[in-house]
């Protein structure tokens, strides 16, 4: 795997370690598919302003979209919606902890239904990378017997989706990241943007609201736009399986931004744990060079 490919892993991660505190918070003004549907817009614009700054071409004649809406479904509108929901049940770090399952889900998803191949020294590393997890978050019988049944089955839910739709975006042809992230936006915000207009109330006082504003851009611009950039950009240079590591590591960066910025400690169990994922993470993905190479 190219350095590059960890650079956009590790600066994913920390983007994405942000995503569930800013989806508690604005959960006291909106509706899960409210959500959904403000962090696509807001992630949309963002794409699309890139695109036209970079001069990428939109080329939306030439983007196939039937795959792109069923990718998008499963990789967009339906995991952020039941991800908002659940977070009505769970907190924000549960719900981090449960969504770093999804390279696990990806794997078996990809063998089952895709032809994916694997192989032990993938499984082992995603072990190890599943013991940093446990010993990084200090997760006990306590702790998972405190877990509301619902909202730990919609996480679950939310993570086969994510594993779904990454095998089907690596399927998608002809198209550049670019236009990948701009169809995946689009129709998760037409998806959404449905759901929430008939089914929720979308308030428009709330969304002009200045704490929101700053936590939908947080969302939307860089938890949407820029981050869904560099995860097909993880998927078209490595795979499916490399890119949904990141939600090993995402835990781990909510952490980081919470000593960051609310000066909360640090304990040995971070660096133990991280030492752990990042290993696992190296060992699931690396791979020999041939003679041929």
């Amino acid at each position: 795997m190219p350095r590059l490919l960890y650079t956009a892993l590790i600066l994913l991660s920390l983007i994405w370690g942000g995503s569930f505190f800013f989806i508690k918070q604005l959960l006291q003004d909106f509706g899960p598919w409210t959500i959904a549907f403000l962090r696509s817009s807001f992630g949309l614009v963002t794409i699309a302003t890139i695109m036209l700054i970079l001069r990428k071409p939109f080329e939306i004649g030439k983007i196939p979209w039937i795959p792109m809406a069923v990718m998008a479904l499963f990789n967009t509108a339906i995991p952020w919606a039941i991800i908002g929901f659940s977070e009505t049940r769970l907190t924000s770090g549960m719900a981090s902890i449960l969504n770093a399952t999804t390279p696990l889900w990806t794997i078996v998803v990809g063998a089952l239904f895709f032809k994916a191949v694997t192989n032990r020294k993938q499984w082992f590393g995603m072990g190890i990378a599943f013991i940093g997890l446990i010993i990084l978050l200090g997760i006990n019988k306590d702790s998972i017997i405190s877990v509301d049944l619902l909202g730990f089955a919609c996480m679950i839910t939310a993570t086969l989706c994510y594993a779904i739709g990454s095998q089907l975006s690596k399927r998608l042809k002809g198209v550049s990241m670019y236009q990948i992230t701009f169809g995946t936006l689009l129709c998760a915000m037409l998806g959404s943007g449905s759901m929430a207009f008939t089914f929720e109330r979308v308030s428009l006082p709330h969304i002009a609201s200045g704490t929101n504003i700053a936590m939908l851009i947080g969302l939307g611009v860089f938890g949407s736009g820029i981050a869904y950039i560099l995860f097909y950009y993880m998927i078209q240079k490595g795979s499916p399986e490399f890119a949904t590591m990141v939600t090993y590591l995402v835990p781990a960066s909510a952490i980081i931004w919470g000593s960051t910025l609310l000066n909360e400690p640090i304990h040995w169990n971070l660096l133990t744990g991280l030492a752990f994922i990042l290993g696992g993470v190296f060992l699931a993905n690396h791979r020999r060079k041939t003679a041929k190479q």
